[in-house]
């Protein structure tokens, strides 16, 4: 009984939402006709990865309590036996900074694993990081999934050659066939990709979130800044991250960075790469980040051992790597079946803040059964004008009517700027579009995840990932304060209203310019751009969203 109810569950979690990798085919379908005629072209390739190499295999350090970071932890968690402990970082200069001081104390050991690293401003600061984490001594194991790496094999190949810096790619696309055909031919391989994102240092402190690594989502993207959490935390939990991130580095999907590239770099290649990025890092000595780095009050905090944590139980949440190899009914190898226990143990409020929001059926009949139970449901998802996968809106705004009629509360990203003002704003330093990207729910303020995971079948079924729940009221009595105080401000808030003539309508209550407005259309949105996603909504595509 309890299995089919947990597989009950796994379905209705599928259905909540949309897939991230759709926006290489919202760029594909803007030049259809070539697209077509390319894969044609390319169908009779053979794609081919490499065989003849030995993948070494590594674990965490057990015994680092004796470490920098070790010590300055260890009194706090002797005060807290079986517990963790939990600092939230909600804005991106203080998700950088704990990240970097983190890598800066380091010792023993730094585990990044990650489903975007950027060759940008972030990403490269953030290599800096790992270099001399490598270069002080520390055993640095760098995975990434190959989603972002096209193009960059050399540099990969460069921190792979450090004798204490290991850099893997996780499914790796053929570097003999172009990557586009692959996502045809290789349809149900390439297409499921390691979405996880941790950062853990000595195995005592690690960082779990929504973040990948790049200056979206770290603020330093003067055109879009995305909404987003991480929380880092220390005891119990980091070693549980540890063991999730051992799976996928001794995964056989995981390849040397090296070996895809095929020749490992000359000395005179390392050489001119490591200059380039020395030099580069020598010019952002200014820069916000480095000064934040360097005087933050996060950052002073950090190294005097002053961090305020919230204390509690946890549970690491995360996929096994063989998810990827399996079909998607074989849920032993998923989390879902993990979080279901939280989502059905709802009694009193439920708050999901999740960027793609794709319900389906049953899972609109399960969030609509919770709300007639008396159960509080309010949900908060990207609009249409701050979606950044524009495509991905299509499965979501089906649903909302019957969401609404169900009793559930829907609240909408209400930050657009005009093309005007987007114009005045560029290189000022603050984002013309803020775009929702945090992963968390909230469960009677008494339990909290947050973690890597969408709801939606991209998320739930064909990508892996990872997150925590922490059992902390102290946490969940902030996010659910929080969402009360700033929702009206950041959000609009749908009505749906019964007209005249007996049909429905939608009205989008918000404040634009602090004056409060309604929309009876989606907000900051062209007649073009709404056909265009009505008339998606007709396309039998939503199994696949």
């Amino acid at each position: 009984m309890i299995e089919k109810e947990t597989l009950k569950f796994h379905k209705i979690l599928s259905q909540l939402g949309l897939k991230e990798i759709l926006r290489e085919a919202e760029a594909m379908s803007k030049n259809c006709a070539t697209v077509l005629v390319f894969i044609v072209f390319v169908m009779g390739g053979c794609a081919t990865l490499p065989t003849d190499f030995q993948r070494l295999e590594s674990y965490a350090f057990s015994e680092t309590g004796d470490t920098a970071i070790g010590k300055r932890l260890s009194a706090r968690a002797t005060a807290h036996p079986g517990e963790s402990g939990f600092h939230l970082l909600a804005n991106g200069l203080d998700a950088f900074v704990a990240r970097a001081v983190l890598a800066h104390y380091a010792e023993r050991s730094l585990d990044v694993q990650y489903y975007l690293y950027h060759d940008d401003l972030v990403g490269r600061l953030f290599s800096d990081q790992l270099l001399k984490a490598a270069d002080r001594g520390v055993r640095v194991r760098f995975l990434v999934d190959d989603m972002d790496m096209g193009g960059r094999d050399m540099v990969a190949a460069v921190m792979d050659s450090h004798p204490n810096l290991e850099v893997r790619i996780f499914n790796p696309f053929s570097r003999n066939v172009g990557r586009l055909s692959q996502f045809v031919t290789r349809m149900g391989s390439v297409t499921r990709r390691m979405h996880n994102k941790s950062f853990t240092v000595d195995n005592q402190a690690t960082i779990l979130g929504g973040r990948n690594i790049g200056n979206e989502y770290f603020d330093a993207d003067p055109d879009l800044a995305f909404a987003d959490l991480d929380v880092l935390a220390i005891g119990s939990v980091a070693k549980e991250v540890s063991t999730a991130f051992d799976r996928y580095w001794n995964s056989e999907l995981s390849y040397p960075a090296t070996v895809l590239k095929g020749d490992p770099p000359t000395p005179e290649e390392i050489e001119q790469v490591r200059g380039q990025l020395d030099e580069f890092v020598i010019q952002q000595a200014d820069s916000e980040y480095l000064q934040a780095l360097r005087n933050s009050d996060l950052a002073v905090k950090l190294r005097e051992s002053r961090i305020h944590y919230a204390w509690g139980g946890a549970e690491v949440v995360y996929d096994q790597p063989e998810k990827i190899l399996h079909s998607f009914d074989e849920t032993e190898y998923h989390l879902s079946p993990m979080l279901a226990p939280y989502f059905e143990g709802v009694q009193e409020e439920l708050i999901i803040f999740s960027p793609y929001f794709v319900p389906g059926k049953e899972g609109t009949a399960f969030l609509t059964r919770l709300a007639e139970q008396g159960i509080r449901v309010r949900i908060l998802t990207n609009s249409l004008a701050s979606n950044d996968v524009g495509i991905v809106h299509s499965g979501y705004s089906k649903y909302r009517k019957a969401l609404l009629r169900g009793g559930v509360e829907l609240y909408e990203m209400n930050k657009k700027l005009t093309r005007a003002q987007r114009k005045e704003k560029k290189g000022t330093g603050g984002s013309s579009t803020a775009s929702l990207h945090a992963k968390s729910f909230v469960f009677d303020r008494r339990q909290v995840f947050i973690g890597s995971l969408n709801l939606d079948p991209r998320a739930v079924i064909h990508n892996t990932e990872i997150g925590v729940v922490m059992k902390s009221a102290e946490i969940g009595n902030a996010m659910g304060t929080g969402f009360d105080q700033i929702i009206e401000e950041v959000a609009f808030r749908l009505e749906l209203m019964k007209n005249a003539n007996g049909s429905e309508n939608i009205l989008w209550h918000g404040l634009v310019d602090g004056e409060e407005k309604t929309f009876d259309v989606d907000p900051y949105t062209g007649f073009w751009r709404r056909f265009g996603i009505g008339f998606m909504r007709l396309l039998p595509i939503e199994s696949q969203l």
